[in-house]
């Protein structure tokens, strides 16, 4: 195989699809998806892993008879889980010569852009280095709303961070169906998807597993990440054999979400501004300035700034709103929510003044489909 052949391939795996009945890690689970995993390393490809089962693997040797559901007991499940996942797969990638490292991230290292850029660089590394990461929300010190929603939507933003070249969902379910296969036994399996329109939003269904947390909708909100940062991604059922290789391939059984060849896929601060930032106010502007910016992919000029929302710094992310309230896009300002509100008050910004948001550091709503629960 090429050099050019060779992928930089993310790889996700649910709570469900690595444990047992009873809730421990399943040996044989863990196994195939190493097996799967050596296949492509072999091959020359760098794959890195977003594996669920901390608390599932966890919970039952604290104590418990079920899933927890208070936070307390599922972080406290979280330490005794993750230590016993990556031991398992450390120990399972040693023996074909691999060696796999822990990486656990919180949704803060993300919206800091220092702490997201230090995470990029230190998995460039271990992959450029033969290394396997294995990638988990830090679920024993997380609170529940600093948590990335599901390991569906971090394994979406860590593809984009590491400029993956695909993203493999592997689930419990064999893909995405035009109705619910469980009600409908007419349902067909949608092969490809290209946009991610309202119809396909409209036949994404809810959680499904009593293990994991997120169903059909979290990975079509994940999809979107994926394909606006020019990402090819799959599901399929974790269950089915080879499905990782043939998933790379494309001859595996299961939904391929390829974005258009003609789609501006998001570079990487744009990527950070739109998934991960955190606005910190907002910057109102007339409606004959929305299409400058997203049709004409103009700078936003001071002038054309109505008004302003919240406290900020120079150099913070914004929410940038038209004045009916619709929101149209994202941006990094040059000026302080102080300075735009004394130019407001006292004089007008002066013809060649820095622009207020540059269309480099501006992601429009209107141009890719960004998930509402980012």
């Amino acid at each position: 195989m090429s050099d050019m052949n060779k992928k930089r391939i993310v790889i996700k795996i649910g709570s469900s699809s690595l444990t047992s009945l009873h809730g421990e890690i399943s040996r044989r689970k863990l196994e195939k998806l190493v097996d799967e995993v050596v296949q492509l390393k072999d091959e020359g490809h760098e794959v890195l892993l977003v594996s669920s089962g901390a608390v599932a693997a966890g919970y039952r040797k604290l104590g418990c008879l079920s899933r927890p559901t208070k936070l307390p007991e599922k972080q406290a499940a979280a330490s005794i889980g993750q230590g016993l996942l990556i031991e398992s797969y450390s120990d399972l990638f040693i023996s074909h010569g691999y060696i796999a490292s822990q990486i656990l991230i919180t949704r803060s290292d993300f919206s800091d852009e220092s702490r997201y850029n230090n995470a990029r660089n230190t998995i460039n590394v271990l992959l450029e280095r033969g290394i396997i990461p294995i990638v988990n929300e830090n679920d024993t010190i997380t609170m529940d709303f600093l948590k990335f929603g599901d390991n569906d939507t971090l394994s979406a933003k860590v593809a984009g961070l590491v400029d993956a070249d695909q993203l493999v969902i592997l689930s419990d379910i064999e893909g995405l169906y035009d109705d619910n296969p469980n009600t409908n036994p007419d349902a067909s399996l949608i092969e490809r998807v290209h946009e991610i329109t309202p119809e396909i939003e409209a036949v994404a269904g809810d959680a499904g597993s009593s293990v994991g947390t997120g169903g059909m909708r979290s990975k079509i909100d994940a999809f979107k990440i994926a394909m606006a940062s020019g990402i090819t991604s799959f599901i399929g059922k974790a269950s089915v054999p080879n499905i990782v290789y043939d998933a790379v391939y494309q001859k595996a059984n299961g939904t391929y979400f390829e974005p258009k060849e003609e789609t501006n896929n998001l570079d990487q601060k744009q990527q950070w501004i739109a998934f991960n930032s955190g606005p910190e106010g907002e910057l109102i502007i007339e409606d004959s300035t929305v299409e400058m910016i997203v049709d004409g992919k103009e700078s936003l000029s001071p002038a054309s700034v109505h008004s302003v929302k919240g406290d900020f710094d120079k150099g913070a992310v914004v929410r940038i709103i038209d004045v009916s309230g619709k929101e149209v896009g994202l941006g990094v300002v040059n000026y302080s929510s102080e300075t735009f509100r004394e130019y407001q008050e006292d004089t007008q910004f002066e013809a060649g003044q820095e622009a207020a948001v540059e269309s480099e550091h501006l992601v429009c709503h209107l141009e890719i489909s960004v998930p509402a629960s980012v």
